[in-house]
């Protein structure tokens, strides 16, 4: 189903619905981890994580960006989405719960077609910042 949003709908400052996602277990760690093709034993072995010097395996960064895109895309459209971008600014722990956050920060036009950008963040229970970046979606 094709949502199309409008200046109406995405204003500078208007907030995306919120999403949450979690907790992170060992089991959802090693099912992404066959699932994305990344069997870095650094997110599924928790031996060779502490020989590493980490106290427990961690989540892909891709698990937590494809949760920010789900946000944006459930609140757009998958077709309005024109460009998304993150860093990766802390681990996602075991057990940590994500909630990601969307906010509108400016509408433009660009080739004849208006845009809203979009801040995006990814944080865990606790308000660590796991991710941040941008979205980039098309408006009606």
């Amino acid at each position: 189903m094709e949502q199309i949003l409008s200046s109406e709908d995405a204003r500078p400052g208007s907030a995306l619905p919120e999403l949450s996602f979690g907790p992170i277990s060992r089991s959802l760690l090693a099912q992404y981890a066959g699932a994305s093709r990344d069997p870095d034993p650094v997110h599924i072995d928790i031996d060779f994580a502490r020989a590493a010097g980490l106290p427990d395996v961690f989540a892909h960064g891709m698990l937590s960006f494809g949760i920010v895109s789900r946000m944006v895309t459930q609140w757009c459209g998958v077709e309005q989405l024109r460009e998304i971008g993150a860093r990766f600014v802390a681990v996602t722990q075991v057990h940590d719960v994500i909630t990601c956050h969307g906010t509108v920060i400016e509408c433009f036009e660009r080739a004849g077609e208006t845009l809203a950008r979009i801040e995006v963040t990814a944080t865990t229970q606790d308000g660590r910042n796991a991710l941040s970046g941008e979205a980039l979606v098309a408006l009606g």
